[in-house]
């Protein structure tokens, strides 16, 4: 099989399902709009997002079952180049209902199928198979039940022994034991930064100073830190850049995240200058803001944005 420039790894992928409702109520029966169905889980999104934008990129999880039937004809239909492992639990859904009166998220996650070692171990296996190893691992998302918190760790040894660049989006243990093998890049979010070092990470320069210290113990080259509304931080060992949320009308907050680690390695794998890397990455989040449920964005809207997106250097 042909190595794709970038790999990504969705241990726990999900059928998507979204849809809407006016006010959600306890009690009362929410009369809904019509569903809409995607492909799921992180790094499932970044590879569609990565796919959109021209990315020669695969696909790799486990699945089983209906759930798992139907993800994968939903990533043929987006023509989302992939590699399904399967397995003997039912692949989980997610839930999603957006409430109109508000503009208010509801997300209910499942935890997904528990992962045998002998299934979790041929992920791993997969991914040291190539002769030539890919030079972009993108792992995403939470682990399901079964699979070790170390196990990005382990993929993370691996990977970095064959020399492909490991891009982690995750949190908790398993997050912190990642670190501890050396990533390339991390994108936490404001609260799973403050999990990780236990510091309450109230300014800019404190936020600066976590990354860095990050940065200077060699658990990774690069720290993206997103915060939300007030935009995001990218932090390397010589630079350190801020960039404001780009306004836009919200349908959904579903898939920022992910849409951001899309645009950044995206562009980093075509060798752009970090500060343009930047712009990508909070264009295709913002852009993602845009659609309803996990549709996630549309390449006309991430270049349109990610021009409106101003980067600065960011604290002392």
């Amino acid at each position: 099989m042909h190595t794709p420039d970038i790999l990504t790894l969705t241990m726990n992928p999900a059928l998507d399902v979204s849809t809407s409702t006016d006010k959600v109520m306890d009690t009362h029966k929410l009369r809904c709009a019509a569903a809409q169905y995607h492909p799921g889980g992180g790094g499932i999104n970044v590879a569609r997002v990565l796919q959109r934008l021209g990315s020669d990129c695969l696909a790799l999880y486990p699945a089983g079952g209906m759930n798992g039937q139907r993800l994968r004809r939903l990533l043929d239909q987006e023509q989302v180049r992939s590699q399904c492992l399967a397995i003997a639990g039912e692949t989980r859904e997610s839930f999603h209902v957006h409430e109109t009166a508000s503009g208010r998220d509801f997300r209910f996650v499942l935890p997904g199928p528990a992962l045998s070692a002998t299934e979790w171990q041929a992920c791993l296996d997969v991914v040291s198979a190539p002769a030539v190893p890919p030079p972009w691992l993108v792992a995403s998302g939470s682990l399901p039940p079964g699979v070790p918190a170390d196990f990005y760790a382990r993929l993370t040894r691996l990977a970095r022994v064959r020399g492909s660049r490991v891009v982690l989006d995750s949190s908790g243990p398993a997050l912190a034991a990642a670190l501890a093998e050396g990533v390339y890049l991390i994108k936490p979010s404001l609260r799973e930064l403050r999990e990780l070092t236990g510091l309450p990470l109230e300014t800019d320069t404190q936020r600066l100073a976590a990354a860095r210290t990050i940065i200077s113990a060699g658990q990774a080259q690069i720290v993206a830190l997103s915060l939300g509304e007030d935009g995001a931080l990218l932090v390397t060992a010589d630079q350190a850049l801020r960039a404001s949320a780009v306004p836009v009308n919200v349908a959904s907050t579903i898939g920022a995240g992910d849409s951001f680690v899309g645009g950044l390695v995206w562009a980093l794998s075509r060798q752009t200058d970090l500060a343009q890397a930047f712009r990508y990455a909070m264009g295709s989040a913002a852009a993602a803001l845009l659609t309803a449920g996990t549709a996630l964005c549309q390449p006309a809207d991430v270049e349109r944005l990610a021009r409106e997106v101003v980067v600065t250097p960011a604290g002392a």
